[in-house]
């Protein structure tokens, strides 16, 4: 992402089947990022837990419900960037 301009390095994209497992793998990936000592500096998102957002700098984790994923299309948005 970084040579698009962006303010991050990387986009992380994952998406569950509801409310609740979107909630739960923001959960997880907090708690093993956690024991990693790595915080977010921002989350968005959670209320609904639609599209969560975690800001962790260099890496922009999103975590969408599957319909939103789709909808949103960062995939799609960000085509030209090298997949890793």
């Amino acid at each position: 992402m970084r040579r698009y301009g962006t303010l991050t390095d990387f986009f992380v994209i994952v998406s569950g089947a509801s409310d609740r497992q979107v909630s739960a793998l923001v959960e997880e990936m907090q708690k093993a990022l956690g024991q990693k000592d790595l915080h977010p500096h921002g989350i968005e998102g959670v209320q609904a837990a639609r599209w969560i957002l975690l800001d962790y700098d260099d890496v922009v984790v999103h975590i969408f419900q599957e319909a939103d994923r789709a909808f949103y299309d960062l995939e799609g948005l960000w085509s030209n960037a090298p997949r890793v």
